[in-house]
């Protein structure tokens, strides 16, 4: 039998839990460096309020989120 002081057990405990969340931290945090891209056709600006925003959907008019106004797409 292995005899082992409370004190040290614990030191363990707590090293173990800190080595894996420094390595969840490691393996979650290559995902994160993925290259993000947005296509400028869903990048709309208001001419009203000077709100940028992003709307998905292809259309030519849209809705501004802050002020409400209607704008239309310039090419």
């Amino acid at each position: 039998m292995i005899l082992i002081d409370f004190s040290i057990a614990i030191a363990f405990y707590i090293l173990g839990i800190l080595a894996a969340a420094f390595a969840l931290g490691v393996f979650t945090g290559k995902q994160k460096d993925k290259d993000l891209s947005l296509d400028p056709r869903f990048i709309w600006f208001c001419s009203v309020c000077s709100y940028t925003f992003i709307n998905t959907k292809e259309d030519y008019i849209s809705t501004c989120p802050r002020c409400g106004s209607y704008n239309k797409k310039s090419s």
